[in-house]
């Protein structure tokens, strides 16, 4: 079993920044794709940026490219989502994932092809 857990998330102004972390336990994520996904209220989930095992690709969300940088340090076990220059429509929880398959090149991952998530954290962008 593999834990995800989404910190870092809160209320910032229209501009700011923030910075989420997805700690991994139980199992170590260093050999799997990692994925960053958010939901707006009454919309569905959607992707926003994943990092293949290793860090060295990444891919994005057309909003998001040159805003948001994703990254990962698998001596913590840990991901981040580096947020810049927000906007009211990043408001959302955000949540982190991992890919089901191992080496995987996440460029064409769904959310099916992601079989653990974390609770979430709530970004809130104030205009």
């Amino acid at each position: 079993q593999v834990q995800l857990v989404e910190s870092g998330g809160g209320l910032v102004q229209t501009g700011g920044s923030l910075k989420l972390s997805c700690a991994a336990s139980g199992r170590t994520v260093s050999s799997y794709a990692m994925g960053w996904f958010r939901q707006a209220p009454g919309k569905e989930r959607e992707f926003v940026a994943a990092i293949n095992w290793s860090g060295s690709t990444t891919y994005y969300e057309d909003s998001v490219k040159g805003r948001f940088t994703i990254s990962r340090d698998n001596t913590k076990n840990t991901v981040y989502l580096q947020m810049n220059s927000l906007k009211p429509e990043d408001t959302a929880v955000y949540y982190c994932a991992r890919d089901s398959r191992l080496v995987r090149d996440p460029r064409a991952l769904v959310p099916a092809d992601y079989d653990y998530w974390g609770q979430g954290t709530q970004v809130t962008v104030s205009s």
